[in-house]
This record gives C-alpha cells, sequence and structure tokens, in this order.
C-alpha cells in the first residue's frame, strides 16, 4: 500500500503531529501489554507456594503465556490491514484486560494455566506496534522508529520485575495475607490497559492522512479485501522464503527475551539465595536495556543501509545474533552474582539490538503484505519462546544447563539471516526511496527533542 506523507524524522517531544502520537501511543501500549502479560512472572516463587506448583508446571505456564501469542499474531497482522491499527489496538487493550484482572481468581494449576493462555493473547500487541509505526515513518528512519518503538515497549519486561514485587509489597502493608496479595496485584496493569485502550481510540489515527476508512473513501487506499483477499495477503507473504527466515530469526532474539523474563527473577531468587524484591530488581535490568539497546539496532540498521542499502541492513542482523549467541553462553556459565549480572547486561544488549535489526528488515520484504509479514515473523518470536521453555520444564535440567543449551541453539541457527537477500531492482529501489526521505535531512540525525 502507497501511505503517503510519512515522517522523515523522528521529533521526540512533538506531539502535535499524527506521526509522533502513534509513535509514543504505541510504545506505551505495548509497554503496557508488557506489564499484564508478565506481571505475574516476579511473583511466581509466592505463587509457586500458594498453589503448590511443580517445575513442569511452572514451565507449562510459561509455555502457554507465550504458546496462544503465535495464533494470534498471525491473525493480527492481516486485521492490520483490514481494519487499520487504531481500532485493532484498541480492541486489543481493552479486552486483553480482562484475563489480566481475572487471573486472581485462579485456585489450581489448572485455572491459572488457562489464565496465562488467555493473557498470552495480548502479546500479539508487538505486530500492531511495528505496524502502526511502519504506517508513519519513512525509509530513512523507519528502523529506527521501529526498533525504538518496541524497544521501548519491550522496556515494560524490565519495569514489571522491579515494580510488580513493590505493588505486592504494599499490598501486604495494606495487611492482606501473600496468597490475596498477588491476586490484589495483578489488578493494577488490567486497569492500566483498559484506560490505555481508550486513549488509543481517541488519540490516534491510522495513517498521516487518516483512518483507513477515510482514506477509502477518498480513494488513496484500496477498499479492504475480504476473506479471499486476507487470504491471498497472508498467502503471498506465507510463500517468501525470508519470511520464514526472519521467522527463526525473530525466535532466536525476541523469544530468547520473552524467556528470560519469565525465569530470571526465580533463576537468580533460587541460584544466588536472593529476596524476591532483590531477585526482581536484578531480572528487571535485563529488560531496562530495551530503553536504549533495541533502538541502537534500529539506527544501526539504517546507518549500514545509508553504506550497503539492504544487504548492510541483513549484514548487521547476522553480526547482532552471533554476538548475543556468544554472550548467552557467557552468561550461562557465571557462577558469580556480579559477573552474571555484568555479562547478563551485555547478553540483553545484544538480544535486543539483533531484535531492533530484524523489524529493520521487515519492512521491506512485501509491503503489499506488510501486516502478514509482521503477524508472520512477530509470531516467530513466541515460537522460538516455546521451544526455549520445553529446556526449562524439565526436572532433570537446570536452568543454567537449559540457557547454554539455548545459547548453543542461537549461534548454530543464526546462519538463517543469509537466506534474507534482495534482487538488483528492489536494492535499487529502496535506495532512490532512501535519498529521496533524506532530503532535506541529509546529515541530520534521524532521532530528535523538537
Amino acid at each position: 500500500m502507497d501511505i503517503r506523507n510519512k515522517a522523515n524524522r523522528i521529533r521526540l517531544l512533538n506531539f502535535s503531529t499524527p506521526q509522533m502520537r502513534a509513535f509514543h501511543f504505541s510504545w506505551f501500549a505495548f509497554h503496557i501489554c508488557f506489564f499484564g502479560w508478565f506481571g505475574i512472572a516476579p511473583l511466581m516463587a509466592i505463587v509457586r507456594e500458594d498453589l503448590s506448583l511443580t517445575q513442569t508446571q511452572i514451565g507449562n505456564t510459561i509455555i502457554a503465556s507465550v504458546a496462544i501469542t503465535v495464533v494470534v499474531r498471525l491473525a493480527i497482522g492481516v486485521l492490520c490491514d483490514r481494519i487499520g491499527p487504531r481500532k485493532t489496538y484498541t480492541g486489543l487493550l481493552v479486552l486483553g484486560a480482562i484475563p489480566v484482572m481475572g487471573i486472581g481468581l485462579a485456585n489450581s494449576f489448572e485455572t491459572f494455566l488457562l489464565a496465562r493462555l488467555a493473557i498470552g493473547a495480548i502479546g500479539a500487541s508487538f505486530v500492531i506496534t511495528q505496524y502502526h509505526t511502519s504506517m508513519m515513518f519513512a525509509p530513512n528512519v523507519v528502523g529506527t522508529a521501529n526498533a525504538t518503538s518496541a524497544g521501548w515497549g519491550n522496556l515494560g519486561g524490565g519495569t514489571t520485575q522491579i515494580l510488580m514485587p513493590l505493588i505486592f509489597s504494599g499490598m501486604l502493608m495494606l495487611g492482606v495475607n501473600a496468597a490475596f496479595g498477588w491476586r490484589l496485584a495483578m489488578m493494577v496493569p488490567g486497569v492500566v490497559m483498559f484506560f490505555t485502550g481508550i486513549g488509543y481510540w481517541f488519540f490516534t489515527q491510522d495513517a498521516p492522512n487518516g483512518n483507513f476508512s477515510e482514506l477509502r473513501a477518498r480513494g488513496e487506499l484500496p477498499e479492504a479485501s475480504g476473506e479471499n483477499g486476507a487470504a491471498q495477503s497472508f498467502l503471498a507473504a506465507a510463500k517468501d522464503m525470508r519470511v520464514w527466515a526472519l521467522f527463526v530469526v525473530y525466535g532466536l532474539c525476541f523469544g530468547v527475551e520473552l524467556t528470560i523474563n519469565n525465569i530470571a527473577a526465580i533463576y537468580f531468587f533460587d541460584k544466588f539465595e536472593l529476596t524476591l524484591a532483590t531477585a526482581g530488581l536484578i531480572a528487571g535490568l535485563f529488560g531496562l536495556m530495551n530503553i536504549f539497546a533495541r533502538t541502537l539496532g534500529g539506527v544501526f540498521s539504517d546507518l549500514f543501509a545509508k553504506q550497503g542499502g539492504l544487504k548492510g541492513r541483513v549484514r548487521w542482523l547476522f553480526i547482532a545474533l552471533v554476538c548475543e549467541g556468544i554472550a548467552l553462553v557467557a552468561f550461562s556459565q557465571m557462577h558469580v552474582l556480579s559477573l552474571a549480572i555484568g555479562i547478563m547486561l551485555v547478553f540483553s544488549l545484544f538480544v535486543q539490538m539483533a531484535e531492533g535489526a530484524t523489524y529493520g528488515v521487515v519492512p521491506f520484504i512485501n509491503k503489499k503484505a506488510l501486516g502478514a509479514v509482521a503477524g508472520i515473523v512477530g509470531a516467530g518470536g513466541n515460537v522460538g519462546a516455546v521451544g526455549a521453555a520445553f529446556l526449562f520444564r524439565s526436572e532433570s535440567l537446570s536452568y543454567q544447563q537449559g540457557l547454554f543449551y539455548l545459547g548453543l541453539t542461537v549461534l548454530a541457527l543464526a546462519s538463517c539471516v543469509l537466506l534474507v537477500r534482495f534482487s538488483d531492482a528492489t536494492e535499487a529501489e529502496e535506495a532512490k526511496a532512501y535519498l529521496d526521505a533524506v532530503g532535506d535531512d541529509v546529515g541530520a540525525g534521524a532521532l530528535s527533542l523538537r
């Protein structure tokens, strides 16, 4: 689809343009979704005692929390193409708030598992975030815009690890016991999600020139395709080998991040015999790297594109993945707390830069089926998380061993990046689009405060 008037700069403190409002609302919405999606993770040591869960059962709930997202992400991209990101995001936030608040009603492993399964659907918010920023920003900054919005959204994984134990402690100070405290604490992210959805409806629009319905009424956008058209869009993306290569690649980076978000607090709690609050704080550092790390991945993607075109974007993605795998193997071998924290931060840096680099490539695979491509690749992250979760559900395999094998897997499969190639015609077309987008801003940075 041909969207006009995309922004060629990211002016962080400018809230007057539809491009920047979409940018800020999309990352904030994704951040809040992460808050709801993984809000229970830093409290698992308490939930484990309350519901008498085994390691295998905890592993199954981790799988449930990310498995359903695979299906929803595949569908949500096509839905964005049909009704636009504004309506799609609003619906997901408002409906997703229900199971987040409802998990407090769980009183057994089975009901807790079902609640985490339902909550997992809000992980599809990532696809809408990337779709919306791709609609709003030009080729010279789209990598940076996608990476920053997703990174600041992923930051929710870090703030959740830090805030939820504090919220839980606040509940205990009100006089409730631990069993009721974790249930009451989960009401907080659910309520915030609901009101964020209302704000998304009133303060954003689908594209720079208006909502999809308005653009179609003016003839600036093709009519929404029916079921056959949606299926054709999905099939066009599904037939492209590059899409599935990126599907695997995203599983190696975002899938790993989701896994760490789920196990980091309990890993540090058990291995280093820390308090729940301290373990949550350290685990939160992993996610807090998103405040700049994923943005760096997108910035480098745009810089590599300036020098090497689309091949440059792919080359940078490969470098980031290899560095991630090496750092993960090193992290798995740490037995001293201070060293474990330091290596974890290096590992986090490359995980998130690889994610930013992946979605620096995605917008150029198939512009006519952008939603389907973004959905399939995004689903790959959750498939990776499901696969990784099996390493951590076995009673015979320690978390440390699981991390080691996961690092080796990243190194072994990083070569999938090399399957992502572009024709000479596409390279030339995108090189011209890049130069046209830069326009009068040659030499200026992609990110600015005005």
